[in-house]
């Protein structure tokens, strides 16, 4: 992927999720998009950025009226209970740390989309039409002959990511001239050639815009879970032209100029590639109608699958993210699905994948180190870290691919939402300490009592360890309680401040943990998972 740049003019970095419908709990895939908007913006603000990160949920439209009366409840009252119950505490649970929580029942953002629309109605970019066609409401969204499989019978219909049967609407509604924006929107893309990212997501869009795009139907009159048209309270918004605006109205869109200058355009979208189009198409031509400028980026994650097909609570492949925490832990969970499956990309969840990268990355390599660098400096130097005396080129190659690791991540992770290429970085480095260990045999070196073999148990020791130092610093945005654990093992808060305090400019800033910290043994970063599940 190509670099991502900060706001153009005040430096603000604004990142947003989709917000997801509350029709049911939240599933691995919601929470993919949602861990990766928290690294990128714990990367982010580890730059000294100002950072802002948005998630939320959607809550009006077809789907959730259903889902609320198979329940026996009102749609307020299914959606106060999912997002209470179930939306907030995982994203706690997986110490996400958003700045704002967006829910579209909300009066901040209702009342800021009915001015929104009443504008674009106002400058004659919505008319009143008939809509004839099909419709799929998992998706809430109009679906053509051409995306749809094949059903039970010859006239059945299917929608392709839900398979469940889609429905015919006929009735009178408003429109957005969507189609008169196509030059403006091809025009745009070729100016802004890295807006839409992967290079497989621009290419759909721009084969889905270069056809006969259609005027969007914005209104739907059968059922009245929406926000009012203001101009005809028989008709409510079509859920997705209301649900695009809380990018804008969390921002501050109608009601705060001075936040939403400071905030918008945004940084990035992060989107699942199923909401492509909505993201990329619909909303920057809502946008240009509006006169508003457009996001920085639109970003498209690949699908987590299960036996081939989309995870997704409708096709009963969805697994509660909790299911694998309980097991592995919430930092090799936050871990494991950012470097096991590159961004952008389609991937498939194995459990036999997770322990083995648990085993081999996490507890041997990781884990491992951390504990056999403390229990050394605890033997030998009764837990006060020495001071590197003998600093040679053994110390200067580790020290160098700290250097390597930390620009290399910074530019995966910061700029190109590439997680894995930066985690496997990172990794390697601490591959490299492990193999320097290995080869100073500092268990070796204690037993000879001289000065010069002090001298190098020493330096030996503080070279780990302040690899180390690095290594929390890194990896604290994606391991944020393990990353602590370690900080605290080193005794580095009292010379160098809190973890959340360092800065990336920093990290590779060799000899920063000073001699003389108090290095402690604390509990395991990563107990080996039968060690771990017996207890």
């Amino acid at each position: 992927m190509a670099a991502l740049a900060e706001h153009p003019r005040t430096g603000a970095y604004y990142v947003t999720t989709p917000i997801y419908y509350v029709n049911d709990r939240p599933h691995l895939g919601h929470a993919y998009t949602t861990v990766a908007g928290d690294v990128l913006t714990r990367w982010h603000r580890q730059r000294g950025e100002d950072v802002w990160y948005l998630t939320g949920t959607d809550e009006h439209g077809q789907k959730i009226l259903r889902t609320a009366e198979a329940h026996g409840v009102t749609p307020q009252e299914w959606c106060d209970k999912l997002v209470e119950e179930a939306w907030k505490p995982l994203w706690e649970h997986l110490r996400i740390a958003n700045d704002d929580f967006i829910r579209t029942t909300e009066a901040r953002h209702t009342a800021r989309v009915q001015e929104f629309v009443q504008d674009l109605h106002d400058k004659g970019e919505i008319y009143r039409g008939s809509y004839t066609g099909l419709y799929c409401v998992g998706c809430e969204e109009y679906k053509l002959p051409g995306e749809l499989l094949p059903g039970a019978t010859e006239d059945e219909k299917l929608c392709p990511i839900h398979k469940r049967p889609v429905e015919w609407l006929e009735e009178e509604n408003w429109f957005f001239r969507l189609s008169s924006y196509r030059p403006k929107l091809l025009e745009f893309y070729a100016a802004n050639p890295d807006f839409i990212q992967p290079a497989a997501a621009r290419n759909e869009v721009l084969r889905f815009v270069e056809q006969d795009l259609k005027d969007l139907s914005i209104s739907r009159s059968t059922f009245d879970w929406g926000v009012p048209l203001p101009w005809d309270d028989k008709h409510v918004l079509y859920v997705w032209v209301d649900a695009l605006q809380n990018y804008i109205t969390a921002a501050g869109y109608g009601a705060d100029p001075e936040r939403f200058a400071r905030l918008w355009p945004a940084s990035v979208h992060l989107v699942g590639k199923d909401i492509l189009r909505f993201h990329a198409v619909i909303w920057p031509a809502m946008l240009m109608a509006a006169g508003l400028p457009l996001p920085r980026r639109v970003v498209a994650n690949g699908w987590l699958m299960v036996g081939g097909e989309k995870m997704s609570k409708s096709n009963l492949t969805g697994i509660a993210p909790t299911d694998l925490t309980a097991h592995f832990g919430v930092d090799a969970y936050r871990y494991y699905f950012l470097r096991a499956i590159p961004y952008g990309t389609d991937g498939s969840f194995s459990w036999e994948d997770f322990t083995a990268r648990y085993t081999s990355e996490l507890a041997n390599d990781f884990g491992n180190l951390a504990s056999r660098v403390a229990a050394m400096i605890g033997k030998y130097h009764g837990g006060v870290l020495p001071a590197a005396t003998a600093h040679g080129p053994a110390e200067q190659a580790v020290a160098d691919a700290l250097a390597r690791a930390a620009a290399e991540a910074d530019r995966r992770i910061g700029e190109e939402l590439d997680f894995a290429g930066g985690l496997a970085a990172v990794f390697e480095f601490v591959k490299a300490v492990n193999g320097y260990l290995t080869e100073q045999q500092p268990w070796k070196t204690a037993k000879t009592d001289t000065d010069e073999a002090r001298a190098r148990l020493a330096t030996v020791l503080y070279t780990a360890a302040e690899a180390l130092r690095a290594t929390a610093v890194l990896l604290n945005p994606v391991m944020p309680g393990a990353a602590a654990k370690l900080w605290d093992s080193l005794g580095a808060e009292p010379a160098l401040g809190a973890l959340a305090d360092q800065r990336l400019a920093d990290v590779a800033d060799w000899g920063r943990l000073p001699a003389g910290a108090a290095v402690t043994k604390g509990d395991i970063l990563f107990p080996r998972l039968e060690e771990k599940n017996a207890s």
